[in-house]
């Protein structure tokens, strides 16, 4: 693990060198809340050590770096169609690749380990044999799925602009709160605004983030905390045999983060509430 850079809760790309080891064989950046990491500085790590890059662009869909979008930087990268993100297909996903060499092992690997799959098996042109080539898995997507992706994507731009007009209203409503710390957006990317995160500044405040979550949560409004940073899971704990302050970023923002809602069918009314709920708590609890 690298810890994160403040602002954007970001892998710290300054911090890579560092942790490479004879072991590293790739880097897996996540573009968290669907800001883009520094990919110059992670392609131009990977390039000198020989080492593989893949993306973690769940929250990323519609990101771009310097005009480039994620996903076209000719490494493997993750995309999410999870209920909850920018476009759904209930479950599922995507993976872009750089070649068709890899598109057609990841075809294989999506599908059991089957040389065919039933389209191909069972199509007009006459029975086709197939073969089990290598261990696999059962990670293709449904055709009834993949039908709700498929109309979804006209509406991405149109679900982006209502996002970026509640994320807009968001920031204006809190950049005079000394007490509430809103996540940076470099000038050279373009965020998918896929969450609305915010970080309590708990020396400001009379009680502790959990608290104030739960107050939130009592007015009826959805907060959440993406997410509890993996260090501090019980699992890569004992596994990696990791302390809190191995990553003093990330353990601090870990105590302080939460989640507003953000998606296409609010209203302004409705985002306009989640903020008079979050400044009535921010007066109530100030020191």
């Amino acid at each position: 693990f690298v810890d994160i850079e403040p602002g954007t809760l970001n892998l710290d790309a300054n911090k890579i060198e560092a942790k490479i080891t004879s072991k590293t064989v790739a880097l897996m950046p996540v573009h968290y809340a669907g800001h883009p990491c520094d990919m110059d500085t992670i392609q131009d790590i990977a390039k000198r050590h020989s080492l593989a890059v893949v993306e973690d662009a769940a929250h990323a869909l519609e990101a771009k770096y310097k005009g480039r979008p994620i996903g076209s930087f000719d490494n493997m990268t993750a995309f999410s169609f999870y209920a909850n993100k920018n476009i759904t297909t209930g479950e599922g996903g995507m993976l872009a690749v750089p070649n068709e060499e890899i598109a057609e092992k990841v075809r294989v690997l999506r599908l059991h380990g089957l040389s065919r799959d039933a389209w191909k098996r069972y199509g007009n042109a006459g029975f086709a044999h197939w073969k089990l080539e290598m261990p696999g898995y059962k990670y293709n997507m449904p055709d009834i799925n993949a039908a709700l992706g498929i109309h979804q994507l006209k509406k991405i731009e149109k679900f982006y602009e209502f996002r970026k007009n509640y994320f807009e209203r968001y920031n204006k409503a809190f950049c005079e709160a000394t007490e509430i710390e809103t996540l940076q957006i470099k000038g050279h990317v373009r965020s998918a605004l896929h969450i609305y995160v915010i970080a309590l500044r708990l020396e400001c405040l009379t009680v502790t983030r959990d608290e104030f979550l739960n107050a939130v949560q009592e007015a009826g409004i959805g907060a959440a905390v993406h997410y509890v940073p993996l260090h501090l899971q019980p699992f890569y704990a004992k596994t990696f045999k990791l302390k809190p302050e191995d990553f003093p970023v990330a353990t601090n923002y870990a105590d302080r983060i939460l989640t507003l809602p953000l998606y296409p069918r609010m209203t302004e009314t409705e985002v306009d509430r989640v903020i008079e709920v979050v400044c009535n708590l921010i007066k109530r609890y100030r020191k």
